[in-house]
């Protein structure tokens, strides 16, 4: 069968599919995508100020609810904010006691001056800059913080590079610069009117091999290419890692970029 064909990759209609195409795939991206460490949310405690216990915080593309989770675990008052149909469902299965409601960051569906912090984990990146600054302005109380976080791959871990490099020649995309261009501070936000801090924290995971492939397939480029596509890569990409990994473990290393801005 021939694949229809799809829009140039760095387009308004690309960008559009791509955050459409988690909600076919959020049971995959529940199981597979990456955590993040205790140490990011040190991290969030001490550039905000304050304890993430008792805030008030919107998670903002909200996703499975990852993020949602681990700052309802440090005692936060959260509520998660999710555009996406399947996203959401999946979210409400695996966190019944998770408070989901359905919004974007570029309209936050919040009152003003209502959150002490409004996080993204994964997701500013989906959002229009100028739309989601104010938005964000809207709707934190005086004293508030914005929080983006990404996990991106480190790349000074050889075989991580190496890996990274293959799947660029495959789909013909620079998938190693997509998330840190996303969290330069001047991407972040054009206008220069949130001044942030950067961080990064560095952890890992050792998952079985079939569980690093599905990790690799909830991305969003991998979702919206034809099948036969991504089947081909992920049998190449194993036998390149069994080669690396014979025992099936694949140690995946990251480096979270933060990035806190109080609302000024």
């Amino acid at each position: 069968m021939t694949a229809s064909p799809s829009p140039a990759p760095d387009s308004a209609a690309a960008h559009a599919a791509r955050a459409r195409s988690f909600d076919a795939a959020a049971a995959e991206y529940a199981a597979h995508r990456p955590s993040y460490p205790p140490a990011l949310f040190d991290a969030v405690e001490e550039l905000t100020g304050r304890p993430l216990a008792g805030a008030r915080v919107a998670d903002v593309g909200a996703g499975t609810g990852i993020s949602t989770a681990l700052l309802h675990e440090r005692g936060a008052r959260v509520l998660a904010v999710e555009p996406g149909d399947g996203m959401a469902a999946q979210l409400r299965r695996g966190h019944p006691d998770l408070p989901v409601v359905r919004g974007s960051g570029d309209a936050l569906p919040l009152a003003d001056a209502s959150v002490d912090l409004l996080t993204y984990a994964q997701a500013w990146h989906w959002t229009d800059p100028g739309r989601s600054v104010p938005e964000a302005l809207r709707v934190l109380r005086p004293g508030g913080a914005l929080a983006l976080w990404w996990n991106t791959d480190a790349l000074d871990v050889e075989w991580i590079a190496e890996a990274g490099r293959r799947l660029g020649r495959y789909f013909g995309i620079d998938v190693l610069a997509e998330k840190q261009r996303a969290a330069r501070t001047e991407r972040a936000d054009p206008s220069g009117r949130l001044d942030f801090a950067r961080r990064e924290v560095r952890w890992s995971r050792r998952i079985p091999l079939d569980a690093h492939l599905a990790n690799i397939a909830s991305h969003s480029f991998f979702l919206v290419c034809p099948e036969e596509q991504r089947t081909a890569f992920l049998a190449e990409e194993r036998e390149h890692l069994l080669r690396l990994f014979p025992d099936g473990i694949v140690e995946e290393t990251y480096d979270v970029l933060l990035l806190v801005a109080a609302k000024p």
